[in-house]
């Protein structure tokens, strides 16, 4: 616990293109060693592959496919004598945030055989139609969140 003050959120720039505090957010998440100009060009064009496959406002579309992977409860491990219970926990908005965009971006990297945009846009469009592997990833996060409410009263 940190006995200095506290940290204060100096917030992020939105997006050049299509001004969204959200998108630059998953640009950050998607660069590697810091290239962000090579994120931000495999996220626009990921993006206007999106448009042309659905013909809908592209940033509509990725904003309802962070939504339908973006968890609400997650299992933590606590050790109460000497046994290891998996107790379920909501999740605080910004943790649903970042869970739901790593999910997409290591759902899309995990793909072989296309480039990263076309990898990354096919991953976007099946969270946006309910299905892929970031989309199970949460539902199998709810499953086991269901599975363990036996334990909830252990949450403190």
């Amino acid at each position: 616990m940190g006995r200095k003050k506290k940290t204060v959120d100096r917030g992020i720039a939105p997006d050049p293109k299509y001004n969204s505090v959200v998108v630059s957010k998953f640009v950050n998440r998607m660069m590697w060693e810091g290239k962000r100009s090579i994120g931000l060009r495999i996220v626009h064009e990921a993006l206007d592959i999106l448009k042309a496959k659905t013909e809908k406002e592209p940033l509509d579309v990725f904003l309802k496919a962070i939504d339908n992977v973006k968890p609400v409860i997650e299992v933590k491990s606590r050790r109460v004598g000497g046994a290891t219970y998996q107790v379920p926990m909501e999740i605080r908005e910004s943790r649903r945030e970042a869970l739901g965009m790593r999910w997409i971006i290591n759902a899309a990297r995990s793909k072989t055989g296309h480039a990263m945009e076309d990898r990354l846009a096919a991953e976007l469009l099946d969270a946006y139609n309910n299905t892929g592997v970031a989309f199970k990833k949460k539902e199998d996060t709810h499953r086991m969140a269901e599975a363990n409410k036996a334990f909830a009263h252990y949450r403190w």
